[in-house]
């Protein structure tokens, strides 16, 4: 892997044009894999609060539409995406093999949808990371990939070392989704506090609204405050 694709991953040539802006941006990647719906269920607080750019990576661009979520940027070979979510105004990315072999292009083209290829001899979850890395993200988040050895076993395939060669050389910018939904707690807002105090008061309306014995109480309260003042 590394002969052939020694200019994609260690001098980043080859890349494609796209024009998702990831620089300086958070970027979730998800991968329909392993505990990807515990894991993108883990992650809800993250993706309110800090809206990172979205990456579905085959059917991973399905499971983010399943959860509510529109996909910014789709790449892969479109085989297990479903119409409705290639439709969905994702930039779409093929994954195309040595040769300039992309699978999915006769599909997209089919469609009327614009694409970009990106020839790769790597899996479509590396060059998913590849592309958010060398085109200046923060952060990576990964969501259902492959992340220990156990995994990368069951793989049982030559992709694996693809797999693994990509993670070191995005390995300071990559963080699994379960480390994330560990470390990060979402933080209660200001509109939340807002909102709480707001269903207290109107709830307090309503009983006292409801209650002749609270309108009296309240009123003598009134005519004493009153007598006060005066």
């Amino acid at each position: 892997f590394i002969k052939d694709e020694r200019d994609l991953l260690l001098e980043a040539t080859r890349l494609p044009a796209v024009t998702t802006d990831f620089d300086g941006r958070h970027v979730l990647v998800v991968v329909r894999g392993y505990d990807y719906k515990e894991d993108l269920r883990a992650l809800r607080a993250y993706i309110r609060e800090l809206r990172p750019l979205l990456v579905g990576v085959d059917g991973g661009a399905d499971a983010l539409v399943d959860f509510g979520y529109k996909p910014d940027l789709i790449i892969g070979d479109m085989d297990s995406v479903t119409t409705e979510t290639l439709l969905s105004g994702a930039e779409l990315v093929v994954h195309a093999y040595q040769g300039g072999v992309a699978p999915g292009y006769e599909r997209l083209e089919t469609m009327g949808l614009e694409c970009t290829k990106f020839e790769s001899a790597g899996t479509s979850e590396d060059i998913a990371m590849l592309l958010a890395y060398e085109r200046g993200a923060e952060l990576i988040v990964a969501v259902g990939t492959h992340t220990n050895l156990i995994e990368f076993m069951d793989k049982g395939r030559k992709g694996g070392a693809s797999t693994f060669l990509v993670r070191l050389r995005v390995g300071s910018i990559l963080v699994d989704a379960k480390g994330v939904s560990r470390l990060y707690r979402g933080r209660v807002r200001r509109g939340d506090i807002l909102l709480l105090l707001a269903a207290a008061l109107v709830t307090m309306v309503i009983v006292i609204a409801l209650s002749e014995t609270l309108r009296l109480e309240l009123a003598l309260w009134w005519i004493r405050i009153q007598n006060a003042i005066s």
